[in-house]
């Protein structure tokens, strides 16, 4: 189900680049690009024909939401948890940053740890840099994946710009045991920037606008949320008040 007219209070808006292409804007800074008539490697500009570009899906499924592609989801939690949330986030976002230090920290502890949730996250970058960001991420050992995504979101103001900017990258995926040749190699991995890509626009498809943006159980919350409004949704259903929110596991 998606939760139509509420207010969007995060990190999203679109633009266009001086070179005219399609690119997203960071909500309160739209990339410019002084350097446009440079190639710059953007490896989220173009959408994928796999998903039909911007259609977006009305009221998807509990299927269709949980759709994967060619990249394994990254989340904490168990399998078969009668509670899924989905974050759609993006590294350079100070609301995914301000989510991560005050709330998250209390979902892992009450309802991750505790086997009551399974929480997945989800590639949705804003900006060229988060894209370079996000690729760097998903170079990392999938036992370091939220580690390195913590460090990049607590470090924003060491490595954020509106230019690409891989050095400052490379210093915080060097922080999990990243080394400069597989950070390298991994920059040049189309297989993985197209599995990327898809993920990106698998969320426009199903609605999603900005980040953070979370599914929970299928319902779309298209805003911030903290701890007491994710209680709010997440206790009802561990109550069996909500008939048919239960997921299956995936």
């Amino acid at each position: 189900m998606v939760v139509a007219g509420m207010a969007l209070n995060g990190c999203a808006g679109e633009s266009l680049t001086p070179q005219g292409l399609s690119g997203i804007g960071d909500g309160a800074t739209l990339e410019t690009h002084a350097s446009a008539k440079a190639e710059v490697f953007d490896p989220f500009k173009q959408p994928s024909a796999a998903v039909g570009g911007r259609e977006v899906i009305k009221d998807p499924s509990i299927a269709e939401i949980m759709q994967a592609g060619t990249l394994p989801e990254m989340s904490l939690g168990r399998a078969d948890a009668p509670v899924t949330i989905i974050k759609y986030m993006s590294l350079t976002c100070p609301y995914c940053r301000k989510f991560q230090l005050e709330d998250f920290p209390q979902l892992k502890r009450q309802y991750i740890d505790t086997g009551k949730v399974r929480f997945i996250l989800r590639e949705f970058p804003i900006g060229f840099q988060s894209g370079a960001a996000t690729i760097a991420l998903r170079c990392a050992a999938p036992d370091k994946h939220f580690a390195l995504y913590e460090k990049f979101l607590t470090q924003q103001s060491n490595w954020v710009s509106q230019e690409v900017r891989t050095e400052p990258i490379f210093k915080v995926a060097s922080q999990v045991g990243m080394t400069r040749e597989q950070f390298d190699a991994c920059r040049q991995n189309r297989g993985m920037i197209g599995g990327l890509q898809w993920v990106k626009e698998r969320g426009r498809s199903l609605g999603v606008i900005g980040t953070p943006n979370f599914f929970v159980n299928g319902r779309l919350v298209k805003k911030v949320i903290d701890m007491k409004e994710l209680r709010e949704l997440i206790d009802p259903i561990l109550a069996g008040r909500v008939a048919g929110s239960s997921q299956p596991a995936q």
